[in-house]
């Protein structure tokens, strides 16, 4: 009988899950929405992955009990008090075979590092990052933003481009099209209206506003070109960190990169670029483009004690194939 593998990637606004066979075929998928215990709750966290899970193993026609090792990227899982309350919560599943759990930056780190070890960066609506050696020790950022000085995501972007028209209007900074642009998305009727109105809360401008930052920033305005840049060299900051913790300075390190925000081309990607390459020269950067719960998967897979590795290709190829018949 064959054994079969289970990976769930547990987001902020949905949940993946991906059943596959000891070769490496994707046989089923799963998608339910949001999981993260922070916003819904470990009810939540469980009602997203029972849900996803069940799916997976309909489209695959197995049962729970078929499954031989199961990973888990859970969004909202960064400090070892909530390591067990996840797992609590993994238990209601009904699985019975080896399992691990672990943030879900670590699923996208599996599914993009060739070698099972390296970087992963994460900047969509807000920011973080993780590594792995190539003896399985990891290392992390908080996962705590802005107030833990983690900054690289859109909503940092927003805020910086909003500081950046509080500068102006105080007569601190230089002039920017960022305030009218601003002005304008908020329909507020004046600069003087618009930081009020943010300040006071009646006009609210989310991480969304980063698309006006990179349009201003494209039509030359410096001050737009300096947050993004801004935003580029704190992501930077961030992989630096991982870097040292990991002792990765000499490596040919590979630095997987997730999220809208890498869609922003040059003006974020260089800086990013430079001050990775400032700390491990031999740095290498790949976007990720495979479903993140393909590293779940492979995370089962290292529970079972699989050699999940050689695998990784055959599984990202079927895991495409089979959302490719699905979308259509």
């Amino acid at each position: 009988m064959e054994h079969l593998y289970l990976g769930v990637d547990v987001g902020g606004s949905k949940t993946h899950a991906l059943v596959a066979d000891e070769n490496g075929m994707a046989l089923g998928f799963g998608e339910a929405g949001p999981g993260n215990h922070e916003t819904v709750g470990y009810d939540g966290l469980f009602s997203a992955t029972n849900e996803s899970v069940r799916l997976a193993l309909s489209m695959a026609n197995v049962e729970i009990a078929r499954i031989n090792g199961a990973g888990f990227g859970v969004s909202g899982y960064d400090w070892p008090s909530e390591r067990q309350p996840t797992l609590d919560t993994i238990a209601r599943l009904g699985l019975t075979c080896p399992l691990e759990a672990a943030n879900d930056m670590m699923v996208g780190l599996l599914a993009g590092a060739s070698q099972g070890w390296g970087i992963v960066v994460d900047a969509g609506t807000g920011d973080n990052c993780m590594g792995r050696d190539s003896q399985g020790y990891i290392a992390h950022m908080t996962g705590c933003g802005p107030a833990f000085g983690e900054f690289g995501g859109s909503n940092s972007l927003v805020m910086r481009a909003i500081q950046a028209i509080s500068y102006e209007w105080g007569k601190r900074g230089p002039a920017t099209y960022l305030t009218s642009d601003f002005v304008k998305l908020a329909g507020a009727k004046s600069v003087d209206d618009l930081l009020e109105g943010l300040a006071l809360g009646y006009y609210r401008l989310s991480g969304e506003a980063a698309v006006h930052v990179f349009r201003v920033a494209e039509e030359g305005d410096t001050v737009a070109r300096d947050a993004i840049a801004w935003a580029g060299k704190e992501l930077g900051s961030m992989a630096t960190g991982i870097i040292r913790q990991l002792e990765f300075e000499g490596k040919a390190v590979e630095v997987i990169l997730i999220g809208s925000m890498f869609n922003g081309g040059p003006l974020l990607l260089e800086p990013f670029r430079q001050t990775v390459l400032a700390a491990a020269s031999q740095a290498r950067f790949i976007r990720l483009d495979v479903p993140p719960v393909v590293g779940g998967v492979l995370m089962g897979m290292e529970a079972a004690g699989l050699q999940a590795l050689t695998l990784r290709e055959t599984l990202i190829a079927s895991t495409k194939s089979l959302l490719g018949k699905r979308g259509s």
